[in-house]
């Protein structure tokens, strides 16, 4: 895969994870109310699962979002600029948030695929805080070879 078509490939599929991702967070409340029949740890506890899901949907969606702007400037060959920093910083931040709540989903239902959720969104919060350190120096080394020429 040659790559131009990787970046095509990668901006379609971000924009589609942005754009399914709105439609199944707006929906949250009708599925689990559907699913509630199905699964009782769901109806047992429809309230406090919605609020769980919709928040860590959100910052999914934040996280996609920073992603795509991120992607903006890989795309115009310019991507060690101090937004990119910001944007993986908040990154980090909405990861280790999605973290936390899920953990709290541990008090209403206990399964080894929230712990993989917990750890995962863990490592990529640290990985994001790392990667906008290293994106910083970058910056900061473009900057000071930019004023030298």
């Amino acid at each position: 895969m040659n790559t131009n078509s990787l970046t095509k490939f990668t901006k379609f599929f971000l924009d589609f994870m942005f754009y399914c991702g709105i439609l199944v967070t707006i929906t949250i409340p009708l599925s689990f109310k559907f699913l509630g029949n199905y699964y009782p740890n769901i109806s047992n506890n429809y309230i406090a699962m919605c609020i769980i899901f919709i928040l860590c949907g959100f910052l999914a969606l934040w996280i996609i979002y920073y992603l795509r702007r991120i992607f903006q400037t890989v795309i115009a060959k310019d991507c060690f600029v101090e937004e990119n920093v910001t944007a993986l910083k908040r990154m980090g931040g909405a990861s280790f948030f999605i973290s936390l709540i899920t953990f709290v989903r541990l008090f209403f239902v206990v399964t080894p695929a929230t712990l993989v959720i917990i750890l995962v969104f863990f490592i990529a919060g640290l990985f994001s805080l790392v990667l906008a350190q290293v994106f910083a120096q970058a910056v900061s080394y473009k900057q000071e070879n930019d004023f030298t020429i």
